[in-house]
């Protein structure tokens, strides 16, 4: 089992649940201090490899061939930059996120499909890739922008991919998730205000966390293997849609 972007949020939450579930993990990110926290914790394998440089995912590649079959990939490494408009938006933050939503996607997945392949003919009987992305990868909304047009990138990839791999034992898993609340996504997104960070879930009531998606992950893994949970979009009760946001607490209207 492989889970990219396995540092901190929800792949961490991704390799702790499948190690407890039993499963060997390769936990791979940029940051080398955070795996090995990952790793004392956990006893999973990691591995140091930014996603976007394709000698690093050679690397991994090599690595993981050397080791042992893979039976699953999790791409989960991602990330959203800014809130400004298409006219104004920064190209250097849209390149950032394709080239860490879409082309990291592409990397990770081209270097390990042999290895999951060799892993179904070494007995395994089917493997699995699971693309975590995102409901903006599904509904526009206003600042999207550059994070929408990744995000429906990677979600059509995933589409494409089941229908290329139709006929082989590989199940293609999406995972959507809509308002997760996690240590990083919105420090990324806003450079570093904290502020602006913490003010998108201000008096959200209970909006999902990064086991909240790992356990989605984990269990779409399990499923006996014939069963394929192409998509599931997941959001919190209190996000009705992707701009429609409940605040405050939930209760009963008046009929």
């Amino acid at each position: 089992m492989v889970v990219t972007g396995a540092s901190s949020g929800i792949g961490a939450a991704t390799a702790r649940l499948f190690r407890e579930h039993g499963w060997d993990v390769v936990g791979v990110a940029r940051r080398a201090d955070r795996l090995k926290t990952l790793q004392a914790e956990t006893g999973a394998d990691v591995f140091t490899a930014d996603l976007t440089v394709q000698a690093d995912v050679d690397a991994l590649r090599d690595y993981l061939a050397a080791s042992g079959p893979v039976h699953a990939l999790v791409n989960n490494a991602g990330g959203a930059k800014g809130l400004d408009t298409v006219e104004a938006g920064s190209i250097e933050d849209w390149a950032w996120m394709f080239e860490i939503n879409v082309l990291a996607v592409k990397r990770v997945t081209t270097a390990i499909l042999p290895l999951l392949r060799a892993g179904i003919d070494s007995g395994a009987g089917s493997a699995d890739i699971v693309t975590v992305t995102s409901i903006a990868g599904h509904v526009a909304y206003l600042g999207g922008g550059g994070y929408n047009a990744a995000k429906f990138a990677a979600h059509a990839m995933t589409e494409v991919l089941r229908l290329e791999l139709s006929g082989e034992p590989i199940r293609v898993i999406e995972i959507a998730p809509g308002m997760v609340k996690t240590d990083e996504f919105g420090l990324v997104r806003f450079d570093g205000d904290a502020d602006k960070a913490v003010a998108a879930y201000d008096n959200v009531p209970d909006p999902l966390s990064a086991e909240d998606i790992a356990e989605t992950i984990v269990a779409s893994v399990e499923r006996p293997a014939h069963v394929n949970l192409d998509l599931i979009v997941i959001k919190p009760v209190a996000q009705a849609a992707t701009t429609r946001i409940a605040r405050g607490e939930l209760k009963v209207r008046e009929p």
